[in-house]
């Protein structure tokens, strides 16, 4: 098992998202595909003196190798002196929750919120068995939040009885929660269901979790942290703005020293999450 550094760790995530959530803010969680994006979010952090959390899935992982994500990540918090934590997004697989959590992952989600309720309880009892090897924090998944090539159609928002029940049996630490939000571009503006968070928020008392927080209007996700939302995640619009920005920058001339066409994109992802830092910490 890795040693934790408690000059990198300086406190349980658990406890932070508990305190953020008791003064209606949230932490920002932002996917990183890069160093590029990676620097361009700890610019932001750094910046607004905020904390933030870091997030890799399955597939960045297997882009950058889990050895070299984990440094780059540790490594970039203290350089630019950042209260963070590192967060396995969407995982359904218990081997690979385990190898983050022995690489010193601080957090880790299993999704099986596509399995029946039974199942889920059982499969997340098992990842909270094992995260507290660890220390760390397990975020899991109830209802039905459209993934990337699913339907937004289809209706499942997280019922607060099964909440409370799901929280019970499994102690898990968060619970990411479908209120009407999406992971992806939205066709249309979300309507987030900010009533029902607020009963969810009551019955489970935990930290809760939005994910598809790209898209959503600056309302709506004050909105959702005043009612219990304390972990915002932020994929989609990081991903986009950096390539929107290098394209236009690449069309604009022939250069070919990426230390030089890389930059404005760093700075793009710097600007918006500081957008949505002052957003999400408004009072």
């Amino acid at each position: 098992m890795s040693q934790r550094l408690p000059d990198i760790h300086p406190a349980d995530l658990t406890e932070q998202l508990t305190n953020f959530q008791n003064k209606g803010k949230a932490i920002l969680a932002t996917n990183f595909y890069n160093y590029e994006t990676l620097r361009g979010i700890l610019q932001a952090a750094s910046s607004m003196e905020q904390p933030i959390i870091l997030q890799l899935t399955k597939s960045s992982l297997d882009y950058m190798g889990l050895s070299s994500a984990v440094k780059m990540a540790r490594a970039g918090l203290q350089q630019f002196n950042i209260k963070g934590w590192l967060h396995l997004d969407h995982c359904y697989s218990y081997s690979l929750i385990q190898q983050c959590l022995d690489a010193g992952f601080d957090s880790v989600m299993i999704d099986a919120s596509e399995r029946p309720m039974e199942e889920n309880i059982n499969i997340t009892r098992r990842v909270v068995d094992l995260a507290a090897e660890y220390n760390a924090n397990v975020e899991a998944e109830l209802g039905y939040v459209a993934k990337l090539g699913q339907s937004t159609d289809q209706v499942g928002f997280t019922d607060p009885d099964e909440a409370k029940q799901f929280v019970e049996a499994t102690g898990v630490h968060a619970l990411a929660v479908a209120i009407g939000s999406a992971h992806g571009f939205y066709k249309q503006e979300p309507k987030l269901d900010i009533e029902l968070l607020a009963a969810i928020r009551e019955k489970t008392g935990i930290p809760l979790v939005l994910h598809g927080g790209s898209g959503i209007p600056a309302t709506a996700l004050q909105a959702a942290v005043k009612n219990g939302i304390c972990k915002i995640n932020l994929a989609t619009e990081i991903k986009n703005i950096f390539i929107q920005t290098l394209q236009a920058c690449l069309t604009e001339n022939a250069e070919i020293d990426l230390r030089i066409v890389f930059p404005p994109a760093i700075n793009a992802v710097s600007d918006l999450v500081k957008e949505k830092l002052t957003i999400i910490n408004q009072r």
